[in-house]
């Protein structure tokens, strides 16, 4: 999910990820992949490996645990390490969108103590709460379009955990409603 709001926010917004400069974005959006899914996706191969979860859905609950704890180091050393590395301080949009995305996973990972919910419909219902905020604050609805196709997307990838059978209607419709309030929450905090 963050690889995707920077993209799009790249294209379409780019005021929104103040301090970062339009020449460094290739590397800027590289660095954000690579923390935010090939470092938990290679990781999951290593709990996977090691025996830590039994299978890569992580269809039981238990098994999702120690791998989103560590998701969860990991985002929030990467928000630190932007805020130390490169000054990024809490008045910049940047950071403000990076703390969401920490509260998106703090939220997952604390519900998944508990209950077994869709990560994917929070992350992109999250992505919905961040879009849709945004539209007000930006100017000549420059991110209609793209809200609109995440809207789709949303809709896409909801329907597609429920006809995989990896989810229930509920917990799919949950792990939505959770990640939209969460997301539209903190943005109405901190912007």
């Amino acid at each position: 999910m963050p690889t995707y709001l920077c993209g799009t926010l790249m294209l379409v917004l780019p005021s929104a990820l103040h301090p970062i400069r339009q020449e460094i974005f290739a590397g800027f959006l590289t660095l954000i992949f690579l923390v935010t899914f090939i470092l938990p996706a290679i990781n999951i191969f290593i709990f996977k490996i090691f025996g830590t979860i039994q299978s890569f859905t992580m269809e039981e609950r238990r098994d999702r645990v120690v791998p989103f704890i560590f998701i969860t180091v990991l985002y929030l050393l990467m928000t630190y390490f932007f805020h130390t590395n490169f000054r990024i301080g809490i008045q910049e949009s940047l950071l403000k969108l990076l703390l969401i995305v920490d509260v998106l996973v703090i939220t997952s990972t604390v519900i998944t103590f508990f209950y077994r919910i869709s990560i994917h419909s929070i992350s992109i219902c999250g992505l919905l709460g961040i879009l849709i905020p945004l539209n007000k604050i930006s100017e000549d609805n420059q991110l209609l379009y793209p809200t609109i196709a995440c809207i789709v997307i949303a809709g896409m990838v909801m329907s597609s955990r429920l006809q995989l059978q990896a989810h229930t209607q509920r917990e799919v419709l949950l792990g939505a409603t959770i990640g939209y309030a969460a997301a539209y929450f903190s943005m109405l905090f901190l912007f």
